[in-house]
């Protein structure tokens, strides 16, 4: 009897290491944003159509590690990111030539550093760090954003260009009516609270 039930634990075993594996590596991708790279990008574009989003940065600059410990560790910003745009984070002084919509794009010397030319085009030439950029999804450019930006804010601007709010409300308009996705969801619940007490009890 014991050596029919050997087989059966080792093989329960093994199905639930794996079971227990698989979940921790769900649950960890879950909590950051799915970073690619331009060639995933591509390959992903071909498969399902999105918008790009694209963090540019420099290894040198402060706040735009100050970004990645704030605004790109929020819960709110990494599920609306994953679930609506494909993301890159992008080095604008990367030395490797990258091929992106059948163009090459290589490494530029300026002073004591350089830049990948990719970065002054998707920038329009003004190399400022950090810069979020957004791309349509034949990786035409929408609009590079500068500067650091606060979760609150960054959620704004993202449902902004998701939902192509910028082909139709000027940015002012929007950004004084937008209301935050966490208040929306407790007046969503409120509002589900308020519809059950007024509905007739049951006899």
């Amino acid at each position: 009897m014991k050596n029919k039930l050997i087989p059966f634990l080792l093989v329960f075993a093994t199905f639930w290491s794996c079971t227990i594996s698989f979940g921790q590596v769900d649950k960890k991708s879950s909590d950051k944003i799915n970073w690619m790279t331009w060639s995933q990008v591509e390959d992903a574009l071909k498969k399902e159509k999105r918008k790009v989003f694209v963090d540019v940065y420099t290894e040198w600059c402060g706040y735009c590690k100050q970004m990645d410990k704030t605004t790109f560790k929020d819960k709110g910003i990494i599920k609306y990111i994953n679930e609506n745009f494909y993301a890159v984070k992008f080095d604008a002084e990367q030395r490797e030539t990258i091929t992106l919509d059948g163009n090459k794009y290589k490494y530029v010397k300026s002073g004591k550093r350089g830049y990948n030319q990719l970065a002054a085009d998707l920038l329009k030439g003004r190399l400022s760090y950090p810069t979020i950029v957004f791309l349509n999804d034949d990786l035409s450019l929408i609009q590079p954003i500068p500067g650091y930006l606060k979760p609150e804010k960054m959620e704004v601007i993202l449902t902004y260009f998701a939902d192509n709010n910028h082909k139709k409300t000027p940015w002012t308009r929007y950004e004084k009516s937008y209301v935050p996705m966490k208040k929306r969801a407790k007046l969503k619940v409120k509002k589900e609270n308020n519809t059950q007490l007024a509905l007739p009890g049951k006899n």
